[in-house]
C-alpha cells in the first residue's frame, strides 16, 4: 500500500510542472509595458488589468526613468528582443512627467534621424523615436526569417496604446498625449477621465483636492498640492480601479482570439 501511494505522489511531482506550463501558454495575450513610477509593478494596476485579460505581463517599467530611457533602451536593444517582440500584442505607454508630448517643431521624418543617446530635453521628440522605431521593429519582421510574420506584407501587426495620468491635474502632459494618439489614430486609456475624481472640485470634507485621499504623497503644481503617487497595491482601490479602466480600454483594441 505505501509503495502504491509512493508511486502516485512520484507522477503527481512529475506532473504538476506541466501543468503550470500550460497555464502559461495558454494565455490568451501578452501585453508589454514601458514607464515609470506610475506604472512599475509595485503598484499593481498593470498585473490586475493583465489577470482579467487572460495576458501575460511584460512590465518593463522603471521607478524615476522617462520616455528618453525606453527610446535608449530600444536603440541598444534591452526594451526587447526581436523574439519578444513576435509574442508581444500591444506596446503600452505609460511615461506621464507633465511634459509636452506633442510638439513638432522638432521631429524628425525617420527614428534613425534622431542622435541617440537621448536625454530629457525633448519628450516629443523621444516620444517619436519610441513610436517610429516600434512601427519600424514590427515592420521589419517580414524580412525576417526566424518570425512568425515571416513573408507578411505589413510584418507584425503594430499595436500601441498610450495612457494619461492617474487624474487630471497634469493638464500639459494629458493634453498633449491626446493630441498625439489623434495624430497617430492610437487608443489611449483615459485614467483621467474615468478615475472617479476631478482637481475642478475640492473634497466636500477634507476641502482639499480629491487625488490626497489616494496618494501616498504630494506633489505641488501652480500653489495646489495634489496627490502624487496613488498608494500602491493590488490591494488598493485605486490601483484595482485603474485596473479596470486599463482592462476596459484593451479588451476593445486587443484582436478576438
Amino acid at each position: 500500500m505505501m509503495k502504491k501511494l509512493f508511486l502516485i505522489f512520484v507522477v503527481l511531482l512529475s506532473v504538476m510542472p506541466l501543468f503550470g506550463q500550460e497555464n502559461v501558454h495558454s494565455a490568451k495575450y501578452t501585453l508589454l509595458l514601458t514607464g515609470a513610477s506610475f506604472a512599475s509593478p509595485e503598484n499593481g494596476w498593470f498585473e490586475l488589468g493583465c489577470e482579467s485579460l487572460d495576458a501575460v505581463p511584460v512590465n518593463r517599467a522603471v521607478g524615476a526613468e522617462a520616455i528618453a530611457n525606453t527610446a535608449n533602451k530600444m536603440e541598444d536593444g534591452t526594451l526587447y528582443s526581436l523574439e519578444e517582440l513576435d509574442e508581444v500584442d500591444a506596446f503600452i505607454i505609460m511615461h506621464v512627467h507633465d511634459k509636452d508630448v506633442f510638439d513638432e517643431t522638432q521631429l524628425k521624418e525617420k527614428y534613425t534621424d534622431y542622435s541617440t543617446p537621448f536625454d530629457r530635453s525633448n519628450y516629443a521628440a523621444a516620444y517619436d523615436y519610441v513610436i517610429k522605431r516600434y512601427i519600424t521593429d514590427c515592420y521589419n519582421q517580414q524580412f525576417n526569417e526566424h518570425s512568425i510574420y515571416y513573408g507578411n506584407k505589413y510584418g507584425k501587426p503594430v499595436n500601441i496604446i498610450f495612457c494619461t495620468h492617474w487624474h487630471d491635474a497634469r493638464t500639459v502632459y494629458n493634453s498633449s498625449i491626446r493630441r498625439l494618439a489623434a495624430k497617430w489614430g492610437f487608443p489611449l486609456i483615459e485614467f483621467d477621465k474615468y478615475i472617479g475624481f476631478s482637481k475642478n472640485v475640492l473634497h466636500p470634507v477634507t476641502g482639499s483636492q480629491f487625488s490626497l485621499i489616494y496618494a501616498q504623497d504630494t506633489q505641488e503644481t501652480d500653489g495646489v498640492t495634489y496627490g502624487w503617487h496613488p498608494q500602491r497595491g493590488k490591494e488598493k482601490f485605486i490601483q484595482r480601479k485603474m485596473a479596470a479602466i486599463f482592462a476596459d480600454m484593451m479588451r476593445n483594441v486587443l484582436p478576438v482570439r
